[in-house]
């Protein structure tokens, strides 16, 4: 059976993380990314990637939904999907989640996650957080988001940016409990 995956992108720094959560779903069997990406974010892709970040996303998901299509089946509750991650995800994003206002398809479609009791990633990208923030993140893990900093993990010893970044992007995808299995590498003990 085909898994529905919802991947949003917001303007927060962090883009590697979003290009490998891509790169890993479309690794996987039986994966159908949705992917959707805020004005900002395209600006940082640009930035942090390069030129062409898009256009490489562009060629490993389903299909791209654009950020003002808020009509787009991934805004309706009745278009069944396994969850969403949002990578990075700005605080401005994470406080539109938190306070309800959909007013893009990737505000709107992280709220029919949340209405649905469907699972929502946040991986929050700011540092340091104000009350404000906190808050937020308080109210979106009220209302059921998991919200996961991309904070590395050392325990697989990393040599290379590019393995913090995998073990983050894989620890994100394993948080949807896709039935493929688990991605990342396990603390052993």
């Amino acid at each position: 059976m085909t898994e529905r995956i919802v991947v949003g992108i917001s303007g927060a720094s962090g883009a590697a993380i979003a290009v490998r959560i891509v790169e890993r779903l479309a690794e996987i069997a039986d994966v159908e990314t949705h992917l959707v990406v805020s004005d900002a974010a395209r600006r940082t892709l640009d930035l942090e990637y390069g030129p062409d970040a898009l256009d490489y996303l562009l060629q490993r998901i389903y299909r791209h939904h654009p950020i003002a299509d808020v009509g787009a089946n991934i805004a309706s509750g009745s278009f069944p999907v396994r969850g969403m991650i949002v990578a990075p995800c700005s605080m401005q994003t994470l406080s539109a989640i938190a306070t309800g206002r959909a007013d893009t398809l990737l505000t709107r479609a992280a709220d029919v996650q949340l209405k649905e009791r469907r699972r929502l990633v946040l991986l929050a990208r700011e540092t340091p957080l104000h009350l404000g923030h906190l808050r937020s993140m308080c109210a979106v893990t009220e209302m059921g988001a998991i919200v996961m900093p991309p904070v590395p993990a050392f325990y697989h010893r990393p040599k290379t940016v590019e393995e913090i970044v995998d073990h983050l992007a894989a620890r994100a995808i394993d948080l949807l409990a896709l039935p493929s299995g688990p991605i990342a590498l396990p603390w052993q003990g």
